[in-house]
């Protein structure tokens, strides 16, 4: 494979930081950004690269969540000792996360070849683009009428079987195209969880997925990821962690007043773009 400069490293780090958060798919749009700095998409250190940068990310997850997290730390070692202390709201919400997170894991591992294999085809992240955006729609669908009956739910009323069925979903931004934002915060407002408090949740999901495909692809191609250079990488993971920082306190401020919709149409668009591109045989879908 041809060697990743550092103005591909800014690029995708850029591309990767925008794009982790929002639901429109960071894995689609870095395998798009890929194929147009003409590296191979296919390629395992590739592949392993685009999975070590999100670290950056993941680190500005850490950074901006970094006081809830520990809230809900404590409340989970609190309540593994004292029943009294399980009553605590964060309690539940701590479960929802550890549970919520087993599912991609293990999915993951087991679909590891086919993911960094198979569907690393633009044609995949054409269809996942436009056919996820149909279920982030009738998720927007299910929440109005939630709100229109005033039954939405806020952070402490989240329970363990809502990180379940959020866990359950999250499998399938595994598929390029679909985004793990949103699938995971179309699965929560489709449970009547308000959009902050889904979006939130979908940020602390992100922290144990992200974190062991990210650290699981290093070590599997660390050769290959020294042939790219550690410069380059830690280009990558400062750039990913400067703007995933910014994205997330954007989106936040985003969904407290505004649907899901506007990021339907800009999938939808990409998608019938990409498709009509790779049909014309203006670029190759591998």
């Amino acid at each position: 494979m041809a060697d990743l400069s550092y103005l591909d490293a800014v690029i995708l780090g850029v591309v990767e930081g925008l794009t982790e958060y929002l639901p429109v798919s960071s894995t689609g749009h870095l395998t798009i950004t890929e194929k147009l700095l003409g590296l191979a998409v296919d390629d395992p250190a590739v592949t392993a690269y685009t999975a070590v940068i999100q670290l950056g990310a993941i680190a500005a997850t850490l950074l901006y969540f970094f006081r809830d997290i520990v809230r809900f730390a404590v409340a989970w070692f609190r309540g593994l000792g004292s029943a009294e202390a399980r009553h605590d709201p964060d309690y539940g919400l701590a479960w929802a996360v550890v549970i919520g997170s087993i599912p991609v894991g293990i999915v993951g591992f087991l679909a590891r070849d086919v993911i960094s294999g198979a569907l690393r085809s633009l044609w995949v992240v054409a269809v996942a683009l436009l056919l996820w955006s149909i279920v982030m729609v009738v998720a927007e669908r299910v929440y109005a009428r939630y709100d229109a009956r005033g039954v939405l739910r806020g952070e402490h009323s989240v329970r363990p079987i809502d990180g379940l069925v959020i866990g359950l979903v999250q499998c399938f931004s595994l598929i390029p195209g679909v985004s793990r934002s949103g699938a995971t915060i179309s699965a929560g407002i489709a449970r009547g969880i308000d959009r902050v408090t889904a979006t939130r949740l979908s940020f602390f999901l992100a922290i144990p997925a992200l974190t062991a495909a990210g650290l699981f692809q290093a070590v599997e191609e660390k050769d290959g990821l020294s042939a790219l250079g550690i410069g380059p990488v830690l280009v990558g993971l400062v750039v990913a962690f400067v703007v995933a920082y910014a994205s997330i306190a954007w989106l936040l401020r985003f969904v407290a007043s505004n649907t899901l919709l506007p990021f339907v149409w800009y999938r939808v668009g990409l998608g019938i773009l990409l498709a009509g591109v790779l049909g014309a045989g203006l670029i190759s879908a591998t």
